[in-house]
């Protein structure tokens, strides 16, 4: 058995290829964003419409998820997420061949299913492979495959569809998923809760309901929960919008918007990751709540840095990109510290049960209506544009006033998250001790 302050030998390999497989997560995730207005113009969509894009398989992501979280706590996680990759990749590249609306929904749908997969298994396997004193790190390096995805998406995706057209992307991205979803299954599997020694584990017996009712039962993880609702509600909105919003409100060419959110979405992610999981991991050494209070703070400072990107005026697209890249580099913090804060609290035999729930809860109620709740707020106040001005007819000009409205919301949001992660910090530090012998 491994020492409880040492991670076994396979460690470094095995989380290189979860980083890379949640790098492939994301890149094809947000492929649809980065593209989505060339998507809109050739399928003659609403804003409401190219949003549905990216609920649908979010929501799909979400309902299958917890039976594949109850699955991860049962089966052999590297098969489930060697499984989920291979299905995510294969229809990824359909997406590219699909000729109408119908068949682009349809294959985001099954892009959604395969991808449910990777949340609950890669992270109960970082929870088996690392001491407590290093997740933070590792689940860092884990989630730095979201902003390196975006980052990639954003600049292949404007790259390629500039020169070959959208459909080249989306068939070009399903080659990479292959080859690491048959790494994956080079990834021996951990024995569970080997390095938590002081932490009683759970039933083999346990029943679904009492799963859930133990995950459940902590206040932490309710407000764990409502914090993903309004973090993940923007995140996906950004991730669906704010391209398109470059190339309506600051007129930029598709290659140069993605290049912009290349920037200042993804690449800056990979600094609030990685120094967010370092002094996480710091902090919590002195304190239970700091990796929560640690991550209220950065929200805090996100929501002013996002507002006045926004309120720039048209063309001054330098400044937006280091505001808004400011406000998505403090966001980032938010997946090392909470993530690893889910680790804290529940037992190792309920860990991809509880990071399912988690999931589950955030992307319906959150990531699954920021690109649709978004699309509608567009379409909106992007009317009510037209009717001020007597217009008749929709032109780009109402299009962008009317998304430009719309991205308001996502500073709003920021703050009352901030005021959650506060209200978690408050209750962490209990319910770690309920799970002392």
């Amino acid at each position: 058995m491994a020492s409880p302050t040492k991670p076994p030998s396979n460690a470094s390999f095995a989380l290189f290829v979860l980083f890379t497989i949640n790098l492939l997560n994301f890149f094809d995730r947000q492929l649809l964003g980065a593209l989505g207005e060339p998507v809109r113009k050739e399928f003659h969509l609403s804003d409401t419409a190219l949003g549905l894009l990216g609920t649908v398989a979010t929501l799909i992501y979400a309902v299958v998820g917890l039976p594949f979280g109850r699955l991860a706590d049962r089966w052999y996680r590297t098969r489930l997420l060697a499984m989920g990759t291979a299905a995510w990749s294969l229809l990824t590249g359909v997406s590219g061949l699909a000729q109408n609306y119908a068949q682009l929904f349809a294959s985001r749908l099954g892009v959604g299913l395969g991808e449910a997969t990777c949340a609950p298994a890669g992270q109960s396997l970082i929870g088996d492979l690392f001491p407590p004193q290093q997740r933070a790190r590792a689940m860092g390096i884990f989630m730095l495959g979201l902003p390196a995805g975006l980052c990639l998406a954003y600049f292949s995706a404007g790259a390629i569809g500039a020169v070959f057209g959208w459909r080249a992307a989306f068939l070009f991205a399903c080659i990479p998923g292959l080859l690491f979803a048959w790494l994956a299954l080079r990834i021996p599997e951990p024995v569970r809760g080997a390095l938590d020694a002081a932490a009683p584990l759970a039933s083999r017996s346990t029943t679904l309901s009492s799963s859930y009712a133990a995950v459940l039962k902590l206040p932490t993880m309710w407000w764990i929960i409502l914090s993903g609702i309004f973090h993940n509600f923007n995140m996906y909105a950004i991730n669906a919008f704010q391209t398109p919003f470059l190339q309506r409100f600051h007129e930029m060419g598709l290659k140069q918007a993605s290049n912009v959110s290349a920037i200042s979405v993804g690449a800056v992610g990979a600094i609030g990751l990685l120094a967010g999981g370092w002094f996480a991991d710091r902090l919590s050494a002195k304190r239970d709540d700091g990796r929560l209070l640690l991550s209220a703070c950065c929200m805090a400072i996100a929501a002013p840095s996002i507002f006045f990107a926004l309120n720039q005026p048209k063309g001054a697209t330098g400044a937006f990109m280091l505001l808004m890249a400011i406000g998505t580099m403090t966001m980032y913090v938010y997946y090392a510290t909470v993530y690893a804060a889910i680790q804290d609290v529940i037992e190792p035999r309920l860990r991809g049960t509880a990071v399912a729930i988690y999931f589950c809860a955030m992307y319906i109620l959150g990531a699954s209506l920021g690109p649709l709740g978004m699309g509608m707020l567009s379409d909106h106040f992007a009317h009510q544009a037209m009717r001020d001005t007597g217009a008749t007819a929709m032109t780009e000009a109402f299009k962008a006033i009317g998304l430009h409205h719309a991205m308001y919301a996502i500073p709003a949001l920021a703050v009352l998250a901030a005021l959650v992660l506060f209200a978690a910090s408050r209750t962490v530090e209990s319910d770690i001790r309920k799970r002392s012998p």
